[in-house]
């Protein structure tokens, strides 16, 4: 069965840029695209109160305005629409297990935007089994930096980065652009840069080979993707943040296992939320 890219849709500038994204998406990898909008729900830029057919009414409006304009950009594209009521993140959540990526509005500085302000967002990124894409109303997320390089960060080099590489060698043999792998090896307390570059180039070294020899059958797959690695001794929020500087997607992981406190999303990807302008790939892995 061929799986759809879905998008959340609530009428927010965030959650339509986050449409547009997504259409464009699913244009590249001629896949369906479905627009899910939950109510009731308080529209942006309606005055309040409403009852419920008035608001069913304008919610139903901004939906079919999306997908024309959507149909209008993309002609060929399949687009389906819902309209659900329910609890918004186990909605989204549901609709994530039949999606190839669930697409969401983010309105920057960490917050999603819309309906899935604060907790309903995180829980959402936390809880999907699918890859959760954010976009920001930002110019970043237009068409014309779509050819810019992926980046993916990989916290170990080992199997457990597979769906990361799977997502990030499809994105951009997609898009006709290259892939960035980043990786910040830990060192050990003893390895000091300022100290011991010795050892800490020998650890570089180790690193960089662990990453070619797991990247060997992706490249074999994906030979027309030119890739370039990034290997930093430093914090991996930095070094990640300053390799995404100009990126047009940006892949990072979050673990399925499911800790004593509940899913969480790690440091990494959670300062990349914050603090990127691209679009941001939540992936989870192993």
């Amino acid at each position: 069965m061929i799986r759809p890219v879905t998008v959340g849709l609530d009428g927010s500038p965030e959650s339509l840029a986050a449409a547009e994204w997504a259409a464009r998406e699913a244009a590249r990898h001629t896949l369906p695209l479905n627009l899910v909008q939950v109510w009731a729900w308080q529209p942006h830029d309606v005055p309040a109160p409403q009852d419920p057919d008035t608001q069913r009414h304008w919610a139903l409006r901004i939906l079919r305005e999306a997908e024309r304009r959507l149909l209008d950009l993309h002609p060929r594209l399949t687009v389906a629409t819902e309209q659900a009521r329910g609890d918004t993140r186990e909605l989204l959540v549901e609709r994530a297990e039949t999606s190839e990526m669930l697409v969401l509005g983010s309105g920057g500085h960490g917050a999603v935007a819309g309906f899935l302000l604060g907790s309903v967002g995180r829980q959402v990124l936390a809880h999907a089994r699918a890859p959760v894409v954010l976009v920001r109303q930002h110019a970043r997320s237009e068409a014309a930096y779509d050819d810019a390089e992926v980046v993916v960060g990989l916290s170990r080099p080992d199997r457990s980065a597979a769906p990361l590489l799977e997502f990030a060698f499809a994105e951009a043999d997609a898009r006709q652009s290259a892939l960035r792998v980043v990786h910040a090896p830990s060192p050990p307390p003893h390895v000091r840069r300022d100290a011991a570059q010795g050892a800490g180039d020998a650890l570089r070294g180790r690193a960089e080979k662990a990453l070619l020899d797991l990247l060997a059958p992706w490249q074999d797959s994906h030979p027309q993707v030119p890739v370039t690695l990034t290997v930093e001794l430093d914090g991996a929020a930095g070094v990640l943040l300053q390799a995404a500087a100009d990126a047009g997607l940006v892949v990072v992981g979050r673990r399925l296992h499911r800790p004593a406190l509940g899913p969480r999303i790690g440091p990494v990807t959670h300062a990349v939320l914050h603090h990127t302008a691209a679009p941001v790939a939540v992936v989870p892995q192993p």
